[in-house]
């Protein structure tokens, strides 16, 4: 039976366009009666055959899909006085007030497991990972007071759960990774208030990146789809046509605040890891490497010899973390993490932290020009916060290009100059502290010559003493600049 709706699914647009054309194609069409008749009723079946699959889906799915109502306790100012507040009264020197307001929003949910009395309901961080009060409807509007389990502002996940007795649906969960584009999906939630509302569309595109702000929801890729997402549908389930939940609505790009065919769900292999991080620890736990990374400017790709090859560049790594310990270096060119093949460095930064700490972890990467492998046993990754606060444990701490024509010109160096050209210093690292700056020109390491970025890296992991002196050359000045690995 899986194979046959398979079979179906992949070209139901075209199914449903066909059924049409051919259902008042006859009009326009010299054909007998009969020939008519029959042609109209084979359109009918078709369309209701489809109808139908949408009816079986829409029952499947929306006693799933629960309402999510949140109220927040904020705090403002309580003014007096009308012109305290347009005015600021100089004539008093005491701080206004402080009054608490109510602030309530509405989101959805899918409940996702049940274990004795708890139901648990998954939704996004943005819905009620900071709520103070949480209250589910169902589908048949019975109301639950409920609480948060936990919370992921890393993926925009947050996980609630309500207790009862009675009888609860269960969302059946798909697999994300048998989708395709093109694919006929439904999106079910609670827009505007509007309860248990399904919109049908296709799969416009997957491992789209996020465009929420900073520090939430960069650890996850997103599956856009044309079906109608709107705010309040936030948190509920883009399902396939078996009724399986393979999303879970989280955002759209519109100009105008509305539904423009824009839409973005979390897949939700993203999310089963949380699930059971959720329900064993009470909170999700990411893989980390130790490295810093980003993308390569063409012409260090062609300087490094990796240019039309995909993966993630190490530009510097944590002292003593998991890949430190490893023997990873920087310089190194990571193009698949346990086979899997990498795309660019967020898909490495989504493939680790989606991995538990303590897996034991197959690098596959270049270095120098070979090829070569290295296990590691990746490590906890800690808040954003405590990672930052650690930039002074960076090696080296700054990542460089290669000198080409145009840098040349603008540093304005002699044509018989060579070496590297610094392209970034983060900020708090050793390098940062004792003085190394964007433009600076390394000519040498320890003496050796640097002709390009392969001897940089090179020479850089080469050199068995702790002290690294690198020969600089800022505007028309040659210094040494000495760091401790």
């Amino acid at each position: 039976m899986k194979n046959k709706i398979r079979f179906i699914k992949k070209p139901l647009g075209t199914v449903i366009v066909f059924a049409i054309l051919l259902l008042f194609s006859t009009l326009f069409i010299g054909a007998d009666s009969d020939d008519k008749a029959e042609q109209i009723n084979q359109g009918i079946a078709t369309l209701e055959n489809i109808q139908n699959a949408f009816h079986l889906v829409a029952g499947k799915v929306i006693p799933v899909v629960v309402e999510v109502k949140i109220a927040d306790v904020v705090k403002a100012p309580a003014f007096t006085s009308p012109f305290d507040f347009f005015f600021d009264n100089p004539d008093n020197n005491s701080k206004p007030e402080q009054r608490e307001y109510r602030q309530y929003g509405l989101g959805s949910g899918i409940i996702v497991k049940r274990i004795g009395n708890k139901v648990y309901v998954l939704t996004n961080y943005h819905v009620a990972g900071e709520a103070e009060e949480i209250n589910i409807t169902l589908s048949d509007k019975r109301e639950f007071n409920a609480s948060l389990v936990g919370v992921d502002d890393k993926k925009d996940l947050a996980f609630l759960v309500f207790e009862t007795q009675e009888q609860t649906p269960i969302a059946e969960l798909g697999d994300s990774d048998d989708i395709q584009v093109g694919d006929w999906v439904l999106a079910v939630g609670n827009p505007f208030g509007f309860s248990s509302s399904i919109t049908s569309g296709i799969i416009s595109a997957v491992g789209r990146e996020s465009a929420l702000e900073a520090g939430r929801g960069n650890f996850t890729e997103y599956i856009q789809t044309d079906a109608a997402i709107n705010q309040g549908n936030s948190g509920g389930a883009l399902v396939n046509i078996e009724g399986k939940v393979i999303g879970i609505n989280t955002w759209i790009a519109s100009p105008t605040g509305g539904s423009v065919g824009l839409g973005f769900a979390i897949p939700i292999n993203n999310a089963k890891k949380d699930i059971e991080d959720f329900l064993t620890k009470g909170k999700v736990e990411y893989g980390w490497l130790g490295i810093t990374m980003g993308g390569i400017p063409p012409e260090l790709a062609v300087d490094l010899k990796i240019e039309g090859k995909s993966g993630a560049l190490v530009y510097g790594l944590f002292k003593n973390s998991p890949a430190f310990k490893a023997g990873v270096l920087p310089g190194d060119f990571i193009t698949a993490v346990n086979g899997k093949e990498l795309r660019d460095s967020s898909h490495l930064l989504h493939i680790i932290g989606n991995l538990s700490p303590g897996a034991a972890t197959l690098l596959n990467l270049i270095r120098d020009g070979k090829e070569m492998d290295i296990n590691v046993k990746l490590g906890s990754r800690g808040d954003e916060k405590t990672i930052a606060n650690q930039a002074d444990k960076i090696w080296p701490g700054f990542s460089v290009l290669p000198i080409t024509p145009e840098t040349s010109s603008e540093l304005k160096l002699k044509t018989e100059t060579s070496g590297v050209v610094i392209l970034h210093v983060a900020n708090g690292s050793a390098a940062f502290t004792v003085g190394l700056k964007q433009g600076d020109v390394i000519t040498r390491i320890n003496e050796k010559k640097i002709e390009n970025t392969r001897d940089f890296y090179r020479y850089l992991s080469q050199e068995k003493n702790q002290d690294i002196r690198f020969r600089i050359l800022r505007e028309k000045t040659e210094l040494i600049i000495g760091l401790v690995r």
